[in-house]
C-alpha cells in the first residue's frame, strides 16, 4: 500500500482544529493536532508532516513566525494557512515566509481537501474568496514584507508576541527558558531598533505586522 501524506493541523480554537481533522482524515494521515505556535514547532521536528494546516493567529507564538520556523527546519514541508483574515497583507507575509496555500474558514470542505492536494503536486493554492486584486497585491508585497520581517530577530520576536499578549517579563521568560533580565534586555533593544519610545508603541508594531491581533 502507498502510505497517505501526513498532515499536522495547528489551530488554538479546539472545535476548528477537529473539524479539520474529520475532514482531512479520510484521504491523510494526520499526524498530530496542536493549539499554539510553540507547539506546533516541536511537533513538527517530532512528526515530520509532509503538510501543516495552520492558523494566522495562535497565542505563544503565532502561525507566521512558526510557520517560518517549521519551514527552516523541514524545507520541504507544505503550509497551508487556513484563517478569518481575507486581509491580502496578511496572505502576502504568509507566502513571503514559505507558505504555499491560504485558505479562509469560509470556504467548503472539498476547497480545503483541493488546497492540500494542490500544494503536495508542488503548486500554490490561493482562498477562491480572494479578490483577484488581493492575489496581485501578494506579489508587489513580497519583498516589502520581507525587509520588514529582518528588523527583528526571531527571538526578539518571539518576546514581543509574548509581551503584546500582555505576559509580565517573568512569565515570558519562564515560556522561553531565559532570565528576566535577558527578556529586559530584548525588550530596550527592540525600542531601539524600531524607535518605539513606550510598550504601547512594541505593541502597536506587534499588531501591525500580525503578531497578534488587534
Amino acid at each position: 500500500m502507498t502510505s497517505r501524506p501526513r498532515i499536522l493541523i495547528a489551530d488554538d480554537h479546539t472545535l476548528v482544529a477537529e473539524l479539520c481533522k474529520r475532514l482531512l482524515e479520510t484521504d491523510f494521515e494526520i499526524v498530530g493536532v496542536v493549539g499554539d505556535g510553540r507547539a506546533l514547532v516541536h511537533a513538527a521536528a517530532k512528526l515530520k508532516p509532509e503538510v501543516v494546516v495552520l492558523d494566522v493567529a495562535m497565542p505563544i507564538l503565532n502561525g507566521l513566525d512558526a510557520g517560518r520556523q517549521v519551514k527552516e527546519m523541514l524545507p520541504a514541508v507544505k503550509l497551508v494557512y487556513l484563517t478569518m483574515n481575507p486581509d491580502a497583507d496578511v496572505a502576502a507575509e504568509a507566502f513571503a515566509r514559505g507558505a504555499s496555500g491560504y485558505l479562509l474558514k469560509t470556504c467548503a470542505a472539498a476547497e480545503m481537501v483541493l488546497a492540500v492536494r494542490e500544494v503536495l503536486r508542488g503548486k500554490t493554492y490561493v482562498s477562491r474568496a480572494l479578490s483577484q486584486d488581493a492575489i496581485d497585491c501578494l506579489r508587489w508585497q513580497h519583498k516589502k514584507l520581507v525587509q520588514e520581517d529582518e528588523r527583528l530577530t526571531v527571538r526578539q520576536r518571539e518576546v514581543l508576541q509574548l509581551l503584546a499578549e500582555g505576559k509580565v517579563m517573568k512569565e515570558v521568560g519562564a515560556i522561553l527558558n531565559m532570565s528576566t533580565r535577558t527578556v529586559a534586555y530584548h525588550k530596550y533593544r527592540m525600542m531601539e531598533v524600531l524607535g518605539a519610545k513606550s510598550s504601547a508603541e512594541l505593541v502597536k508594531y506587534a499588531v501591525r505586522t500580525h503578531m497578534v491581533a488587534a
